[in-house]
């Protein structure tokens, strides 16, 4: 598994799963304001020509690495877009691995008909996203800044289109597993204000399946929460680790 470490190696685990069409960088932000805790972030290997990604594959081979690297210790999960679906699915598997989850902008309502069509679509469009005006209109549409614009640019220039399909095709085929409903971790599950209603549609799905979720809708934005507002973030992640009350501008919409 592709990872990297930060912070203090036998403090409480935090593990940050990245979102599609980014990497193990969009968490620089956190692993700096984290650097008390044990810091760990996977670079999420999209596939390959001879391997083909998938999230409950990817989930069961982080459960095993976690279950090695976290005895006697507590293990929060923060997971974006891509990710979320990653941290709902280890949720779902193994029930008591994770004692605090942070599920961001994780979409669990199958979009079957859109699917069906990435495959043509990625294929005939694919040289956009070699195109740097696109990139920064995708990029704008993460909130990412200036500064990483070049890295993320790098990356998804050099993405396989199998890859991108893969990866789409996991993300809008994924559904939240019966067995959530048996997670015994703290869950909070955010949304942006501003993004699509299926997100939202989404959120409250998470919120009937699970009774230990807290859901909250974050204000002014849309999907890219950790990008947008990072100081916001963090503090909502460590009032959520540290059982604190949650940050006044956040919407909470259960008890």
């Amino acid at each position: 598994m592709d990872y990297r470490e930060y912070g203090k190696e036998n403090a409480p685990i935090i593990v940050f799963l990245h979102g599609g069409g980014v990497s193990g960088w969009m968490w620089d932000n956190q692993v700096a304001y984290f650097s008390d805790y044990h810091c760990i972030v996977p670079n999420i290997s999209i596939g390959s020509s001879e391997n083909t990604f998938s999230i409950r594959g990817y989930a069961e081979k982080l459960i095993g690495f976690l279950q090695e690297k976290g005895k006697g210790r507590s293990i929060t999960i923060v997971g974006f877009s891509l990710g979320a679906q990653i941290s709902l699915e280890i949720l779902s598997i193994d029930s008591a691995l994770i004692d605090k989850a942070i599920i961001n902008s994780a979409l669990v309502k199958p979009m079957p008909v859109t699917r069906l069509l990435i495959g043509p679509t990625i294929k005939l469009t694919s040289w956009l996203s070699k195109q740097k005006g696109f990139a920064r209109l995708q990029a704008k549409e993460l909130y990412i800044g200036k500064e990483y614009f070049d890295t993320y640019y790098e990356e998804t220039k050099n993405m396989k289109t199998k890859s991108i399909i893969d990866m789409l095709h996991e993300n809008l085929s994924y559904s939240l597993p019966s067995k959530f409903c048996h997670s015994k971790g703290k869950i909070l599950a955010t949304v942006g204000e501003k993004e699509k209603q299926i997100m939202k549609e989404s959120l409250n799905r998470i919120l009937e399946s699970n009774p230990c979720t807290k859901g909250v809708i974050i204000p002014h934005i849309g999907h890219g929460f950790p990008f947008a507002f990072p100081q916001l973030f963090n503090q909502t992640v460590e009032a959520w680790i540290l059982d604190r009350p949650l940050p006044g501008e956040l919407k909470i919409i259960n008890e």
